[in-house]
């Protein structure tokens, strides 16, 4: 028996699911979470997939970790929970193309992509998706900017450490980007709060006294 899930790193729990497959072939499920959660114990704080092999004769559990998807490993490097719910309006992060020709290999293997320089075009624009700036720029831009070779350098000598006045300049820059946001959010909700105010009421209809 073969069991497929995206668990969370370090901490799974017991869930219905895992509980529906496990229960009919009498593998005790505390067993099994005990062993997702050593095998998963290096990617806390994110979620991956994992494959469990059951031997429902033996009862031999055999857990296989892989690599955590490109959403992830992207929250874990910039220190975010989530992405942004509306990327053209609201970034979550910005990152340095460091970290993403870093996250790019940690995934190649996983990647369909012919070479490097294609796969950090491919988390980039993962970076898209996610509302995710890097180099201070939409994620779409710098995917052109990779194919017009404008990181070749980079790439090609697979450097993956952003040096620390750079990272400095990335976070000084994304503080601002978020203290404009977050007056944009405010406006937004103030002007939110005003349109209810004003909306017109109605009226509950009292019921008819009996007579």
């Amino acid at each position: 028996m073969i069991i497929k899930l995206l668990a969370e790193g370090g901490s799974m729990v017991t869930g219905p699911a895992l509980s529906q497959k496990l229960g009919p072939v009498g593998i005790p499920i505390p067993q099994v979470i005990q062993k997702v959660n050593e095998a998963t114990k290096g990617f806390k704080g994110m979620k991956v997939p994992v494959e469990i092999d059951i031997n429902p004769s033996t009862k031999a559990i055999i857990v296989k970790v892989f690599s955590p998807p490109v959403s992830e490993l992207l929250k874990k490097e910039l220190g975010i929970e989530k992405g942004s719910g509306e990327q053209k309006k609201f970034q979550s992060a910005n990152a340095s193309i460091e970290q993403i020709i870093s996250i790019t290999k940690i995934k190649l293997p996983n990647l369909l992509s012919r070479n490097l320089k294609t796969a950090v075009k491919s988390v980039a624009g993962t970076c898209a998706s996610l509302g995710i700036l890097i180099e201070n720029k939409p994620a779409k831009l710098i995917v052109e900017e990779i194919e017009d070779g404008v990181y070749d350098k980079q790439i090609s000598k697979e450097i993956t450490e952003t040096p620390a006045e750079k990272k400095k300049q990335l976070e000084e820059y994304f503080a601002g980007v978020k203290l404009q946001q977050d007056k944009i959010k405010k406006q937004e909700e103030a002007a939110k709060a005003a349109a209810e105010e004003k909306a017109p009421k109605t009226a509950t209809a009292k019921p008819e006294e009996k007579k």
